[in-house]
């Protein structure tokens, strides 16, 4: 299981919105490079940021930031929020990401989904941010009418790398993740999952093991993290390095 911290941008600043609503911000740290510096410090293999300006407007509002934070760690860098487009995916993929998360997009424009993860295998991954087992759209402003596990089942052979399964409800509520939304999600596609959402111990985290054989091979976890209810390193320590680290070498080159 790896351990994903989250970073949040909104107005450049390192922020957790709760249940995604824009009037209720947490502000957490006003250098979200020396954040991510700690965050890689501290063992995390990726970093998961969220351009809140671009999900809510569609436009690039902290590019500077993802750019200086890219530049600053050597562990992969993956992001969401606005990008709405091939030219904007392509543009922040050549900006030193690692993977870009498309979310608005993966409802209204699923060929987009499917040509830009045949053009950039291993780089793509699809977010799906549910309400009420719903797809919410535009910074979860919008509701469309399309179930979460069915556009997981559409884009199950779309070449993705990931699915990022969020549950809207328990987002920032440190209430711990809805398991049966995951479940159901792993199970509608044979794609990895990454859990998103509700995550407030080292409990809920160890909770996400059991599905782990389903799917669930990650989980992006921010205000815990912020808070101090959970440090990073021991969590971590707790359930692995996760799939994408390096596997270790012994002799030879035998990998054990």
């Amino acid at each position: 299981m790896e351990i994903i911290p989250a970073i949040d941008l909104l107005d450049g600043q390192c922020v957790r919105l709760h249940q995604g609503d824009y009037d209720r911000v947490t502000r957490f740290a006003d250098d979200p490079v020396q954040q991510a510096l700690e965050w890689q410090r501290q063992g995390a293999t990726r970093l998961h940021l969220v351009d809140l300006d671009g999900a809510r407007s569609g436009e690039a509002a902290n590019d500077g930031a993802v750019r200086a934070i890219t530049a600053a760690l050597a562990i992969p860098v993956q992001l969401g929020g606005g990008v709405r487009s091939r030219d904007r995916a392509e543009d922040l993929l050549a900006c030193g990401l690692d993977r870009v998360i498309l979310g608005t997009v993966a409802v209204e424009q699923p060929a987009l989904v499917r040509e830009l993860a045949a053009a950039h295998p291993g780089r793509i991954v699809v977010g799906i941010d549910a309400r009420d087992g719903r797809v919410a759209t535009r910074g979860w402003r919008e509701e469309s009418s399309v179930e979460a596990t069915a556009l997981a089942a559409s884009l199950a052979d779309s070449g993705i790398a990931a699915i990022i399964s969020t549950d809207i409800a328990t987002d920032g509520t440190l209430a711990g993740p809805n398991l049966d939304a995951l479940r159901a999600m792993a199970t509608a596609a044979a794609v990895p999952v990454i859990a998103s959402g509700g995550i407030g111990d080292l409990a809920d985290v160890l909770s996400l093991l059991a599905l782990e054989p389903l799917g669930v091979e990650g989980v992006i976890i921010g205000r815990a993290l912020y808070d101090g209810r959970l440090d990073l390193a021991e969590a971590i320590a707790a359930v692995g390095p996760g799939r994408w680290q390096d596997p270790p070498v012994v002799g030879d080159g035998v990998i054990v």
